[in-house]
């Protein structure tokens, strides 16, 4: 009987969707495991071989653990709505709903293609009402809370309002203005629209007027790490900063715990070097720096403030309030020239190191709080407004990039470092003594800092302050196909829509273009816009719409209750699964989703919705296989193709060429030629008769033509074998080139598997019989070996196992049910199909899904003898297999008796035999 793997996989996929094998109770007495991949979303384009290096690795693990005792949750779902689905309906004129519902039925038919172990019956798209439902509703959880950060927890709105009536805000520092303060007479004196624009200024989600990332052709606003090199990364459209009304997350309220909590999870220190770099957390000063002539002051935030003395220059972000205030009328208009230039840059480009420096003198000074000292406001680039405070002090001897502004600008530079200034080069030493610094003059460095903020707070000029480059999180996008805020506005105050007319549906729309000044599409419709209100009041609804990441940022916890209409997760449900134990996915959500999704945990954490404040326990992220790129060399100006080995012969042009009509290296020319029309009449200078193509390793591309389909290598050598060889091609964390020529030395490795149970002519010749002690080492060394490499992902290496398993077995000519079926449950996570196929021929009853993991036993792995190398003086001569029982006295009587030690000693006299035992004999003449 030969291997038809199609048939097979086919049978057992069919088998399994029917019988509801991968059905998961949320009702079990077995140690749970909670499995997830990173939330994909399903484009036009399909899977290519790249993409499904994850979910195998996840897929692995979660059938290595059902084997294992555990009741495995493993969802897939789809993050449905979002910027690119709506890009390919303005460009096509298909409803982004039509696109998006064949998108995911393609994505779902080539998963269904590989295998994978997914519970389908928890499957969800965040572009159901029934999901964005639940989006909306804990939106309106962060809207009415606020973070106390006496408790160090969110808290809801109307315990704020309380304290407010009572004390005011004098014990609850504002952290949107913290200009605002009032006692609790003003507070209660406030009419309804002024109390409502206080509390906004203290809400988790909150609206703000702030100046965002612009892209007129994509019209919305993009987050940063949608911005590449001043353009969109989808389509690559130029982006300019406007001031628009947003939304935003309070996320920097929650920057210590975020800290606090990578500690209490499984990151890779890289991960968590991004994570804590994003939020940046410092500590230093503040202070104030009077403007000469004006009533107006600078605010600068420092971690060097005893540097205070070396400042020669301010530098203001060009948005800064202030700017326009304080620029003399001789600078106006070269101001306003440069903030023009500054305004088609985007922060990346702002804040890069580049040799460009570029920058515009205000005309104003500020004034050195200590020594009265006029220094100079300048306006550059490099100062962004929602860093700090948006301001800095430069001390061009300490900073380089200060130093290299100072020396473009001719600003002469004060020297507050003696001799570790050399004039050419800033010096950002923390260490040594200060020069030419009034009162700190002398100190060290270190204590000069303290000395500094205490004289700055007996001032009342500054304080202590720590501070964070992590900003509020921008929740709002000018765009269609998107969740609908729950938000109405009431005379321009917004109010929650009540939780029980949730979800607010996405009207249908046929025109996604941007409203006027901007707005998302839904300003359009004027209809679902403005809603029936009194007389006097206008009553309308937000016109933005959620972004990407709104509903991938609780997604996981809507896995374990998806069915629920009474809450987004039941307690009990999310208290039995807790945090997510493994989570893969790829290092280009390292920053924006998980911080987002880490944050809104602990926010539901907080307001007692869960029991755990960290989403994910521990965390993978799988490298990228890149694409390996074949080309062809046209001689140039001709319509012929040369050898790659020969063309150095020749000019020529390199072309790319598709992948799949090239074996190995080996071009297909008649595939070539009715490739495209440009090639039909190609002619090809071979070598040896063979066209032989270029390689190059590049990321996967169409335009490379380099994409290879896993639905083709399916079709060709079965899912098994692709799922195998994913594993086989390194680490799952390191990124690895794709070749497909590989493969088939995995799926000759199944082939072997298969003989071991089947043969052609006779079919089954599994039999009975007690295994031998070779074959019971062979298998319990793989049974080690599988169950380590499995559960710390070390695929690769278990595949490897697997081959020198098989090897080994087919050697010992094993055909024992007793071992070969123990095997079959090894392979079940790596190749489910063809384990469960020769797992019912051997006559088990019940699946091999529900097996039990085989328990190695050292026993069998016990060496019971030693291969000793044997020297005659010191030069190695025979090996000889010893008992390792064996005493010195046997040892020598074999190692003398043994025929090419005879022929080495003979006619000489032995002087000893130098025994070590477990590792050498030498025979000394």
């Amino acid at each position: 009987m030969e291997y038809n793997f199609r048939q097979i996989e086919r049978k057992w996929q069919e088998h399994w969707v029917k019988n509801h094998a991968y059905r998961v109770s949320n009702n079990s007495s077995k140690p749970k495991c909670y499995v997830l991949d990173m939330f994909p979303y399903p484009s036009g384009a399909g899977l290519h071989v790249g993409h499904p290096l994850g979910y195998i690795a996840s897929d692995i693990y979660a059938r290595f653990k059902r084997l294992k005792g555990f009741n495995v949750l493993h969802p897939m779902g789809y993050d449905a709505f979002g910027l690119p689905a709506e890009q390919y309906a303005l460009e096509t004129g298909q409803h982004p709903a039509v696109t998006t519902e064949q998108n995911i039925n393609s994505f779902r038919s080539q998963l269904d293609n590989i295998g994978f172990s997914f519970d389908w019956e928890r499957e969800f798209r965040t572009s159901d009402p029934s999901y964005y439902k639940w989006t909306q509703y804990i939106f309106l959880q962060l809207f009415d809370s606020w973070y106390n950060r006496h408790a160090g927890k969110a808290e809801r709105m109307e315990t704020l309002v309380r304290i407010f009536e009572a004390d005011g805000n004098a014990h609850h520092e504002c952290p949107g203005d913290r200009q605002i303060r009032f006692n609790a007479d003003t507070w209660n004196g406030y009419t309804y629209e002024e109390q409502q624009a206080v509390l906004m200024e203290y809400r988790l989600a909150y609206l703000a007027h702030a100046e965002v990332n612009w892209c007129p052709a994509l019209g919305t606003v993009l987050a940063n790490d949608e911005v590449i090199n001043g353009v969109s990364e989808r389509g690559g459209h130029p982006v300019i900063k406007k001031k628009m009304r947003q939304w935003f997350l309070r996320i920097t309220e929650y920057a210590d715990r975020l800290l606090e909590g990578l500690d209490k999870i499984t990151f890779s220190e890289a991960m968590k070097d991004m994570q804590r770099n994003w939020i940046g957390k410092s500590q230093g000063a503040e202070i104030k720096f009077n403007v000469a002539g004006t009533l107006d002051s600078i605010v600068v935030y420092t971690t060097r403030p005893d540097t205070i003395f070396g400042v020669d220059f301010m530098v203001v972000a060009p948005e800064h309030e202030l700017v326009e205030r304080i620029t003399t009328q001789e600078q106006s208009k070269a101001i306003a020239a440069y903030k023009e230039y500054v305004q088609s840059r985007s922060e990346r480009e702002r804040m890069a190191e580049v040799k460009q420096i570029t920058g515009c003198f205000t005309g104003a000074y500020a004034v050195n709080p200590f020594d009265g000292r006029k220094i100079p406001v300048w306006i550059s680039e490099y100062v962004l407004a929602g860093y700090g405070t948006g301001a800095i002090m430069a001390v061009p001897c300490g900073d380089q990039r200060d130093f290299n502004f100072a020396r473009h600008f001719d600003i002469p530079v004060t020297n507050i470092l003696g001799p570790a200034f050399n004039g050419e080069e800033a010096n950002p030493t923390k260490e040594g003594k200060l020069y030419n610094s009034d009162f700190i003059t002398g100190m060290e460095m270190k204590e000069a800092m303290d000395a500094v903020i205490n004289k700055i707070e007996s001032l009342g000029i500054g304080k202590k302050q720590i501070n964070y480059r992590m900003r509020d999180a921008g929740f709002s996008r000018q765009r269609y196909w998107g969740e609908p805020f729950p938000i109405v506005f009431r005379n321009g105050v917004p109010e929650a829509l009540p939780e029980d007319e949730l979800p607010l549906e996405l009207p249908h729309v046929e025109n996604y273009r941007p409203g006027e000044e901007g707005e998302g599409p839904l300003a359009n419709i004027t209809e679902w816009v403005n809603l029936p209100a009194d007389p006097g009041t206008s009553l309308r609804r937000e016109t933005n719409t959620m972004p990407g990441y709104a509903g991938s940022s609780w997604y996981f916890l809507r896995y374990m209750d998806p069915h629920n209409n009474e809450t987004f997760c039941d307690r009990k449900i999310s208290d039995y699964w807790g945090q997510v134990d493994l989570y893969i996915g790829g290092t280009e959500h390292a920053v924006g989703h998980l911080l987002y999704s880490r944050m809104w945990t602990k926010a539901l954490f907080d307001l007692g919705y869960i029991g755990f404040d960290e989403p994910y326990k521990k965390l993978v992220n799988q490298g990228m296989i890149t694409g390996s790129s074949r080309l062809v060399y046209r001689v140039r100006g001709t319509n012929q193709y040369v050898s790659a080995g020969l063309k150095d012969k020749y000019e020529t042009d390199e072309l790319h060429v598709d992948v799949n009509i090239v074996d190995g290296v080996e071009l297909d020319t008649a595939a070539f030629r009715a490739w495209r029309a440009d090639y039909a009449n190609a002619q090809f200078i071979l070598e040896d008769g063979k066209y032989i193509c270029g390689t190059l390793s590049e990321k996967m591309s169409k335009s490379k033509f380099n994409t290879v389909n896993p639905d083709m290598l399916v079709e060709k050598f079965g899912a098994d074998t692709f799922r195998m060889y994913e594993m086989f091609l390194g680490p799952v964390e390191q990124s690895k080139p794709w070749e497909t020529k590989g493969i088939e030395g995995v799926h000759r490795f199944l082939k072997k598997l298969w003989r071991l149970f089947m043969d052609e002519q006779k079919g089954l010749i599994v039999k009975s019989g007690e295994p031998t002690a070779e074959e019971l080492k062979a298998l319990h060394k793989t049974i080690r070996k599988i169950e380590e490499d499995t559960e710390r992902l070390s695929y690769n290496t278990a595949v490897s196992a697997f081959m020198v398993c098989i090897n080994e077995l087919t050697d010992l000519k094993c055909h024992k049910k007793a071992v070969l079926e123990q095997i079959l449950v090894l392979l079940a996570p790596y190749a489910p199909h063809i384990s469960e196929e020769l797992w019912q021929a051997i006559g088990n009853s019940g699946s091999i899904l529900d097996a039990t993991f085989p328990v190695f036993e050292g026993k069998y792995i016990v060496e019971s003898t030693k291969e000793y190398p044997v020297s005659v003086n010191g030069k190695l001569r025979t090996t000889i297999n010893i008992s390792l029982d064996a005493g010195e006295e046997e040892v020598r009587q074999i190692a003398l008796s043994n025929e090419t030690v005879q022929k080495w000693v003979e006619g000489q006299q032995i002087k000893k035999v130098i025994f070590v035992k477990g590792k050498m004999i030498n025979v000394v003449i």
